[in-house]
């Protein structure tokens, strides 16, 4: 029955294929166009924009910086700062004639900001990956990335092609989103089952790890989680006879005598509710005791991404959002691996970046970025973010917003437990949760914003005092504003009063602040936000931002004569 059930659903593939193809024809023909079928999306609109600056030039190919250039500081930069601001993204979007479509294909630059008593430099290498390195000896694009297939050898035969349609398709190592820290070492990191180590005071590209030959995982995310003792968690799919499992994965801190290589644990396994069609994600919640994977309606068709070399489609076509489903929250001991008896449920959204949790009177609390609507992920195409004018403007108008809310699970959760009755009774808290007549355990968030958030569109790429506040209780999260198709301000947020101090300075557009605790802290907003601050105007100088976390203004800046593309995501590295 089951070989029945996936040949139909590969039938209902083709047949979209084909109706794809022919709706794609028709709308070419004027006269055929007018008798198409229209829809109507749902949208929900924040704070409309128009006459926003075209930001083309900062998702163009640029010339690495192979060699560190001295920056000219401005205003003051805190004597204690030591160290390098790691960053990653994309930077290459073309090779030969084959153009990338989507954000996440471009190959991985990586950048390093160097601070050394007051003293910057910079320098930007790409990642030497096995993806770069055939691409640049083909001068064409041959292996596929999230959002562009990899057309067939145009100098093969018509066979040839026809048959390389059913080789293998092997994953990208093409990792352009984080670096993650592993033993000690540091890794270029993306989605995929391969990591690469990476020198941080070079930049220079080290071996390549498949994740895959020492733990059951084919994939991780680029967003890891850290004990104090530098064990680091994460989580990755395995398929298997049992179906497919969402795996967390444990990697102890130190290097056993006989390890050549990564070593790990898994920590424990969640089963989806739909083997065929798992959940995207992109990151996970910690506690000091638990895990919390959220299964969002963003979800994958496994037959699509297993026939989508057989078809020519990439990644991205066999992701689809199902706003008709619930999201599922799952939590599980982080010790002994026991799965909590009970699902958590509440209404579908989309997530990529937690915030922070933590346990509190037996109960979990956690906060994340969330997204009313799924369809982010197909509105980040190259074509979308170089658009100019109004079209450009539709593109933002039209794009999900993200916004801070709070969870509150109850772990205490049994049959005696009341049925329609808010079981959330922390006082600084207004997230509801009920037990259903049926026993599901309904969740509604608190929002941890105000009307003044709305204005400003929204907030993603969180952070915070991770090194102290990791798991702990807290009061501030930082992040970017969402006022363009790409983030054009930071913003410090206090979840307690819902209020926010925001950096903003006309043309330009920050990454991800980077809290870095200073020496001697004692108050939780004790030290420095680190944000690399781009403009598409090559009139301006590109920067390193150094804001007083405290007051949320600036203490100085480290401006570069050299273009820069945006980036996702960093660390600091005290070396």
């Amino acid at each position: 029955m089951m070989i029945v059930s996936m040949l139909m659903q590969l039938f209902w593939i083709i047949m979209e294929d084909i109706a794809h193809l022919a709706t794609t024809a028709l709308k070419a023909v004027p006269v055929f166009s007018q008798l198409l079928p229209t829809t109507k999306k749902r949208v929900t609109y924040y704070s409309r924009r128009k006459g926003l600056e075209c930001v083309a030039p900062l998702f163009t190919t640029i010339d690495e910086t192979p060699e560190p250039i001295a920056a000219n500081v401005k205003g003051d930069i805190p004597k204690w700062l030591r160290g390098s601001l790691l960053r990653n993204g994309p930077g290459k979007y073309e090779f030969g004639n084959d153009r990338y479509n989507h954000l996440f294909d471009g190959m991985a630059l990586m950048h390093q900001f160097k601070i050394d008593g007051g003293v910057i430099t910079y320098m930007s290498k790409y990642l030497l990956s096995d993806s770069y390195l055939i691409n640049s000896a083909h001068n064409r694009i041959i292996v596929s990335e999230f959002g562009t297939a990899a057309m067939p050898d145009p100098c093969k035969t018509l066979f040839e092609r026809f048959t390389s349609r059913f080789e293998i398709s092997h994953a990208t190592d093409n990792c352009s989103v984080n670096f993650a820290r592993y033993k000690g070492d540091y890794y270029a990191s993306t989605e995929t089952n391969f990591i690469h180590k990476v020198d941080p005071k070079t930049l220079e590209t080290k071996e390549k790890i498949n994740l895959t030959s020492f733990i059951a995982v084919n994939g991780a995310t680029a967003h890891p989680h850290y004990d104090p003792d530098g064990t680091t968690y994460n989580m990755g799919n395995s398929f298997g006879k049992t179906g497919t499992m969402y795996n967390i994965i444990a990697v102890p801190p130190q290097m056993s005598d006989d390890e050549e290589t990564l070593q790990g644990r898994i920590v424990c396994n969640f089963k989806p509710e739909d083997n065929t069609k798992p959940s995207y994600y992109h990151s996970f919640g910690m506690t000091k005791n638990y895990i919390i994977f959220v299964e969002q309606p963003v979800k994958i068709n496994i037959i699509k991404i297993l026939t989508s070399k057989l078809r020519g489609k990439s990644l991205d076509c066999s992701i689809s959002w199902e706003p008709k489903l619930n999201t599922i929250i799952h939590v599980a001991n982080k010790h002994t691996g026991e799965i909590i008896p009970f699902k958590y449920y509440t209404k579908a959204f989309c997530v990529f970046h937690h915030i922070n949790a933590f346990e509190d009177n037996d109960f979990i609390i956690f906060d994340c970025c969330c997204f009313e609507n799924g369809n982010i992920l197909n509105n980040a195409t190259l074509r979308n973010l170089r658009e100019d004018g109004d079209e450009l403007d539709e593109v933002f108008n039209l794009s999900p917003k993200g916004f801070p809310h709070r969870f509150v699970l109850p772990l205490n959760i049994n049959s005696n437990t009341p049925i329609e009755q808010n079981l959330n009774t922390l006082e600084y808290s207004s997230a509801l949760v009920f037990r259903e007549a049926d026993g599901k355990i309904w969740c509604e968030s608190e929002k941890l914003f105000d009307e003044d958030l709305v204005n400003v569109n929204g907030m993603e790429f969180p952070q915070i005092n991770y090194e102290k506040y990791n798991t702990k209780k807290y009061k501030f999260f930082y992040g970017c504003g969402t006022s363009h198709v790409i983030m054009d301000s930071l913003i410090k947020m206090d979840v307690e009063t819902k209020k926010f101090k925001i950096w903003k300075e006309k043309g330009y557009y920050p990454s991800e602040p980077v809290f870095v605790p200073s020496p001697s802290s004692k108050n939780e907003d004790d030290g420095i936000i680190l944000s690399v601050v781009i403009s598409p105007n090559q009139s301006k100088n590109n920067m390193l931002l150094v804001l007083d976390a405290k007051s949320f203004t600036e203490m100085g800046r480290a401006e570069v004569p050299v273009r820069m593309p945006f980036g996702f995501h960093g660390v600091f590295a005290k070396c």
